[in-house]
């Protein structure tokens, strides 16, 4: 499959990898060295604190949520070390949301996880040549759906009258969406 996607990378191929979850972690970054990045992984702040001294990655995929902070500080630091970039922020829980705030300070593109890393790449590589090739699978009608619920959700600070309220909702209908898992 990777001989499949043409894609090239810049000649400064630094990636930093930021994500809590160490399985995935480490089936991230050796997927993303056998595509060509010399990969700087760190699964807690206080290791992206201690990379980010000495490398300046010219790429970077961010979980949102960690265990000992909030990937929305990674998104900053990087910015602020060099401008120039190209961030891709994951979230495992539907928070759209703070997927667009991730964007608005920086991040180049957002992807739910689990993110295939081919649809990682494609993200990265892709961002200023151009569209990427479609995702392989997108999501579905209902998780759609689900995501702009999120999205109002944590809009109007998690209050479920005045979410039910702006999506012109029952209550008790939007109780009983926000219960449930969210769909595939």
């Amino acid at each position: 499959m990777l001989d499949e996607i043409n894609y090239k990378i810049d000649e400064d191929n630094s990636l930093l990898i930021l994500d809590d979850d160490e399985p995935f972690l480490k089936r991230l970054s050796v997927a993303m060295e056998k595509r060509g990045f010399d990969v700087f992984p760190a699964n807690s702040m206080a290791d992206f604190g201690r990379i980010i001294q000495d490398v300046y990655p010219n790429y970077a995929i961010i979980d949102l949520r960690l265990n000992d902070g909030t990937g929305l500080d990674a998104v900053e630091s990087i910015r602020k070390k060099k401008s120039d970039s190209k961030i891709i922020v994951l979230t495992g829980y539907g928070a759209i949301a703070t997927a667009v705030a991730a964007v608005k300070i920086g991040a180049i593109d957002y992807l739910s996880k689990p993110a295939d890393a081919n649809d990682i790449l494609n993200a990265l590589v892709f961002s200023n040549e151009g569209k990427p090739p479609p995702p392989v699978n997108p999501m579905s009608a209902d998780r759609v759906k689900w995501e702009h619920i999120q999205r109002v959700f944590e809009l109007c600070n998690r209050n479920v009258s005045e979410t039910a309220r702006r999506l012109s909702m029952h209550r008790r209908t939007l109780q009983r969406i926000l219960a449930k898992r969210s769909p595939k």
